[in-house]
């Protein structure tokens, strides 16, 4: 998701600036030609980069710089500054980089340099595995497929996803490409041509049946077999599926891929009035999106609060009002009963009109593969500070995935688009014998209406939330607190402080 274009800002950096005005840690905008370029300062060297984020254009002037690191503050991706690689998910592209001279005093800009591959990492243990197969077409097997190709593994990569569409830009499906925002361009993480040109054997509709662990075989529904050498489980997660009367009537629809999501919009063309079942993130992203539509939506859902359980009572009544105040209308504490024709009956008596029903009451981790190959369950696939299985050979990362959090000091799972990417990224680089441990904060961001919400660290239970700024003026940020220690941070237009927090629970456990 690009930046708009427009005239670039700051100094010309190729006729110079002065020393003085790049203060030792600093950045500062400005621009080459029509580029917009970012300068950083890190005691005697300074770097040029491109200025935006290459995931959705986010102001890199306004992240944080760690180390030789810059983050971006929308949704904290993080880059190189010595070779724009992106570092970290949700980008993957890198960023441009400049030559800079120093000369009398001041600063200059010289010309973009050539973009160089990444060395290959140092310190794999092992023989290099010929095949390797990734099981699931979302965030993690994505990350993991990119992952091999950037880091010069040159054996065989079979992806096979289920999904009739490549990989694509998930959290999009119930944001802005929802709400008619975002063209269809947006929506694939690569287009198609990116996976022949990386010899990256995508292979959609595919039905796995079994994983036969004893061989190193995947067995599809067709009785073809494809052997591994490594096997990556990135299966995901599904929508539960409503039982009530009425469930499968074509009007009522859940939200998980890119099918899923134009049905919706299809519907929407049409529909005047919506009920959403579930106040989870999902279900308030599609309720904020169908009202950009101007669709009367109503949300009904058994908790007394929207988010209670994650945000705390605080900011949960801030999401309601929010919503309210954008025309949403909360059936708290119900659940539909069933639903007939274009009514949603409700336990509580109510009767809602409905010619679109969304269903966002949960998801459960798709395991069924992981169980019937015999793998170590744990309310999900259990794995090791490696993303390792209980099987020699067998990854498993994403939505599926029960790691040991350092974090925490407990063992999670966690559906976050951006924790199933970096999971991606890391079983990658550990099934070509890293031995890299997964140790990245968890971090998820949902927007609603011109309010994001960014979440860093996990906290299951509080004994404490403390409170800096408003919640209600849109300028807070949030520590959830067990015995005094800080486990999770949620904030509004708080991205540095945001940031901040994620560094300081890194150096937590580091």
């Amino acid at each position: 998701m690009a930046e708009g274009h427009g005239k670039p800002s700051g100094p010309d950096l190729v006729e110079g600036i002065a020393l003085s005005d790049l203060p030792d840690g600093g950045k500062l905008l400005g621009h080459c030609g029509d580029e917009q370029v970012l300068l950083v300062r890190r005691g005697a060297e300074i770097f040029a980069i491109g200025a935006t984020c290459t995931h959705y254009g986010g102001p890199l002037v306004d992240g944080l710089v760690v180390e030789d690191t810059v983050r971006c503050p929308w949704h904290h991706a993080c880059f190189d500054l010595r070779t724009g690689e992106a570092l970290r998910a949700p980008a993957f592209s890198p960023l441009a980089c400049w030559s800079v001279e120093q000369r009398d005093d001041r600063i200059f800009v010289g010309e973009k340099r050539k973009r160089t591959a990444p060395k290959p990492r140092n310190g794999g243990s092992g023989q290099v595995p010929e095949k390797i197969v990734i099981v699931g077409g979302g965030a993690a097997g994505f990350a993991a497929a990119e992952t091999l190709r950037r880091e010069h593994y040159q054996g065989s990569i079979v992806m096979l996803s289920n999904d009739e569409a490549p990989p694509v830009d998930r959290p999009n499906l119930s944001k802005d490409y929802l709400a008619g925002k975002a063209p269809e361009d947006w929506i694939p993480l690569r287009r198609e041509s990116f996976y022949a040109k990386n010899d990256i054997d995508l292979r959609l509709n595919a039905d796995v049946a079994s994983i036969d662990a004893r061989s190193s075989e995947v067995v599809l529904a067709d009785g073809a077999r494809t052997a591994y050498d490594k096997l990556l489980l990135a299966t995901g997660a599904e929508p539960v599926r409503l039982t009530i009367q009425g469930a499968d009537q074509p009007h009522v629809h859940t939200l998980r891929s890119f099918a899923d999501c134009k049905a919706i919009i299809e519907r929407a063309t049409t529909a005047r009035r919506a009920v959403v079942l579930g106040a989870s993130f999902i279900g308030l992203e599609v309720a904020a999106a169908l009202r950009s539509r101007e669709i009367e939506v109503h949300i009904v859902a058994p908790e007394k609060r929207p988010m209670e359980r994650i945000m705390g009572p605080q900011m949960a009544d801030f999401i309601r009002i929010l919503h309210e105040e954008n025309g949403v209308v909360f059936h708290l504490e119900d659940t539909a009963s069933s639903i007939d024709g274009s009514e949603v009956k409700l336990s509580g008596g109510d009767i809602l009109a409905a010619d679109l029903v969304v269903a966002g009451i949960g998801v459960r981790p798709r395991t069924g593969l992981a169980e019937t190959a015999g793998l170590t369950l744990d309310r999900g696939v259990a794995v090791n500070a490696f993303l390792e299985t209980s099987a020699p050979g067998i990854f498993a990362a994403g939505d599926i995935a029960r790691w040991p959090d350092p974090h925490s000091g407990e063992n999670i799972r966690v559906e976050h688009w951006v924790v199933a990417e970096r999971q991606g990224r890391t079983a990658a680089l550990n099934m070509l014998g890293q031995r890299q441990k997964f140790v990245a904060v968890p971090f998820f961001w949902s927007q609603h209406y011109d309010v994001p919400i960014n979440y860093v660290g996990y906290a299951a239970q509080w004994d404490e939330i403390a409170i800096d700024g408003d919640i209600m003026a849109k300028d807070c940020l949030l520590r959830f607190k067990r015995e005094g220690r800080t486990l999770a941070v949620a904030s509004i237009f708080r991205d540095i402080e945001s940031l901040a927090a994620e560094v300081e629970m890194e150096r937590q456990t580091s």
